[in-house]
């Protein structure tokens, strides 16, 4: 980030002057939606006077690269062109002052913060807002005032730094096509939670500044395309210190946990301040207010009716707390992304109110004390993301020894970033994601005769239901073998279909491994099988007699024509959802005997089965 002034009346600036203009109108028209910052000759234009004597603040990826965000300060000294001033007239804005107890020779204006379309994931704005701040502070302001807009949440955006929006100011303006209201930042209590990165960069403001000669916005880096000339990625947001970017690029080999953070604690408060001034960040979420609207209408659906009671209820939720205080703060190291959640309680509370009618409250907490075993996170992943979304579980392991490969990506719900990562890290990330205080452990080194002990009973504690979907014949005996001693029911999904197998090993303690179909084979005698020999059994295990005709032609090309198994999403989609059904009812103690059901899409959706006449 550089900052510079551009005296007023300058006459060797216009040009500068007309490239920052270029630049903010290009990312204010955003693609068409104002209009009015673009030109009959396909250009773009934000004229305003107020560019001379204001200063000017640029972001980039490098010192001589392409501006993706830009921000301007007004000094008193142009107090008279303020936006502010003209937006409210000259009366009803000394009169906003005074109401204030602030005067025009003390209130600088923030105005035209803009960020390229690529960049607003990155953090550039936070910093680029929390520069400008941090210089009206260096600069002696008491107060900051501003328009900002509404329909992308601008205005909640500048709350989070401490400004506040100025009463009655609110309403529709033509030329940014939304509303647009004041907002006011008085220095003496700044509040917000950048507040810790203001203060840091009111120390770098001083050195950040140069010349307007040495902006360095020369034409071919704000030409109208908008395309940067440097495209090198970044991880994270500025300032960002070499230490802080090698902690996100490890954190993509094997961290899946992440970091919550309660303000009430002291402990956690530095670790969270700390935290927001490493860099690290690339994103902070902070919807808690919604979330707490959520929360109170979850409790009373009628308040609904009444946006005013829906207020009040948050505000006695609240008791006194700040919503930045209110809840927890969950740290996402692999995608350097900051939340605010509502406390484990009220959030799970809100998350699942939508299973009320289906899974009533007490059978979601009983179901919410229950650990699942899952072994094999390719077919097995979407029964993990199935259980995680439904509340099916709070605690589970996962096992898998393999890592994502681009062949994976036709089947599980993972990206190419994800690629050579192990399918556990996947799984529990993207859990952990949808609730982070699942109480989750990985076996990235697979399900074997070290590991099973602490699997079945070892580790956190037992678990109560194993999801079994791996392609290793030993390993779905040996499983069977210590869930059956062990009393613990087994669920699978074969993926072709849609075969959902069962064994009720909790109810039926010397029941036929597999029901009976390996006869009186064991574990041992599956080891060291050759490929053919896999095949056989596999094809034993689920019936050859009952697999679906596509299946049965592509077995004899496996290893020639066919790769491996061929696996549809929308097969394993439809596990998910099967094995999450039998689990749940057997996990609240409702009838789901062993055996095995077919629900075969392509008989149940053919002609002769429509319910129209």
């Amino acid at each position: 980030m550089s900052a510079f002034r551009i005296a007023p009346g300058d006459p060797e600036a216009a040009g500068l002057v007309g490239r920052i203009r270029e630049l903010r109108a290009r990312i204010l028209f955003d693609r068409g939606r104002r209009p009015d910052f673009r030109t009959a000759d396909g250009g773009y234009a934000d004229e305003q006077e107020l560019d001379f004597g204001a200063w000017h603040f640029i972001g980039r990826r490098e010192t001589d690269s392409h501006p993706l965000g830009y921000v301007r300060l007004s000094t008193p000294e142009t107090g008279e062109l303020f936006q502010t001033r003209s937006y409210l007239g000259a009366e009803r804005y000394e009169e906003v002052l005074r109401e204030h107890g602030l005067g025009v020779a003390e209130t600088f204006e923030h105005s035209r913060l803009v960020v390229e379309h690529q960049a607003r994931k990155l953090g550039l704005g936070v910093h680029l807002n929390a520069f400008a701040i941090a210089a009206a502070r260096c600069l002696g302001a008491k107060a900051m005032i501003g328009t900002s807009g509404t329909a992308d949440g601008q205005d909640r955006f500048h709350e989070r730094f401490g400004f506040r929006p100025v009463p009655g100011t609110r309403r529709y303006v033509e030329r940014y096509t939304e509303d647009v209201m004041i907002m006011l930042y008085r220095a003496a209590a700044p509040g917000g939670e950048y507040s810790g990165l203001v203060e840091q960069l009111e120390d770098v403001f001083p050195s950040a500044t140069v010349s307007a000669r040495q902006a360095g916005l020369d034409a071919a880096l704000v030409e109208s395309q908008g395309q940067p000339r440097e495209t090198k990625p970044r991880r994270s947001a500025a300032p960002v210190t070499e230490a802080a970017v090698h902690r996100i690029a490890d954190a993509t080999d094997d961290c899946w946990q992440p970091v919550l953070h309660d303000l009430g604690r002291d402990e956690d408060r530095r670790a969270f301040e700390a935290l927001l001034d490493s860099g690290e960040v690339r994103q902070v979420m902070d919807t808690i207010e919604d979330q707490l609207r959520e929360l109170v209408t979850s409790r009373e659906p009628v308040l609904r009716t009444s946006p005013e009671a829906v207020e009040r209820a948050v505000a006695e939720q609240l008791d006194g707390i700040a919503p930045r205080e209110y809840g927890t703060w969950a740290w996402y190291p692999w995608s350097g992304r900051l939340v605010h959640l509502l406390p484990r309680e009220e959030f799970r509370l809100v998350r699942t109110d939508r299973n009320r009618g289906r899974i009533e409250r007490p059978e979601q907490r009983r179901l919410l004390r229950q650990r699942v075993g899952i072994i094999g996170l390719s077919v097995g992943s979407s029964a993990a993301l199935t259980f995680a979304m439904e509340g099916i579980g709070g605690a589970f392991k996962l096992a898998d020894f393999d890592t994502l490969s681009v062949s994976n990506l036709n089947r599980l719900r993972a990206g190419v970033h994800h690629l050579g990562l192990n399918k556990c890290v996947i799984a529990a990330r993207q859990m952990l994601e949808i609730d982070p205080w699942l109480d989750i452990e990985i076996y990235p080194g697979g399900l074997t005769d070290d590991t099973m002990d602490e699997f079945f009973t070892g580790g956190a504690g037992p678990i109560d239901l194993l999801v079994e979907e791996c392609d290793t014949p030993y390993v779905k005996v040996a499983a069977r073998e210590r869930a059956r001693a062990l009393g613990i029911p087994v669920v699978m999904d074969a993926n072709d279909r849609g075969l959902l197998d069962v064994e009720r090993f909790d109810l039926e303690p010397d029941r036929p491994l597999l029901h009976g179909l390996l006869g009186d084979t064991t574990s041992g005698d599956l080891t060291d099988l050759t490929f053919e020999e896999t095949v056989d059994v596999i094809l034993t295990m689920v019936d050859r007699e009952r697999i679906s005709p596509e299946l049965a032609a592509a077995v004899p090309q496996i290893g020639t024509t066919l790769s491996s198994w061929p696996q549809l999403a929308s097969g394993v989609a439809l596990g998910g959802a099967l094995t999450a059904e039998a689990a749940r009812r057997i996990l609240l103690g409702r009838p789901r005997p062993s055996g095995r059901f077919y629900t075969d899409l392509e008989l149940l959706t053919s002609a002769d089965r429509s319910t129209l006449a």
